[in-house]
């Protein structure tokens, strides 16, 4: 199971996609602005990053304290 393909991850990607494509297309974008985006944009994809982590570790933990006490 790939976690690229779950649809709330397809989702976020097409959405900040369509979002920087047109923040680079502005002419008289700010680039104040534009950093706070960035930083907003790196945050919720570190959020994204450290939830599937523990996600994945949670599974792992749980499996092997599975295979111990069977």
């Amino acid at each position: 199971m790939n976690p690229w393909n779950d649809p709330v991850v397809v989702y976020l990607r097409a959405m900040v996609g369509s979002r920087v494509d047109r923040l680079r297309n502005e002419p008289d974008r700010s680039k104040g602005a534009s950093a706070i985006e960035w930083a907003i944009i790196t945050a919720i994809l570190a959020v994204i990053a450290i939830t599937i982590g523990a996600t994945i570790r949670n599974l792992i933990v749980n499996k092997a304290n599975s295979i111990r006490t069977e």
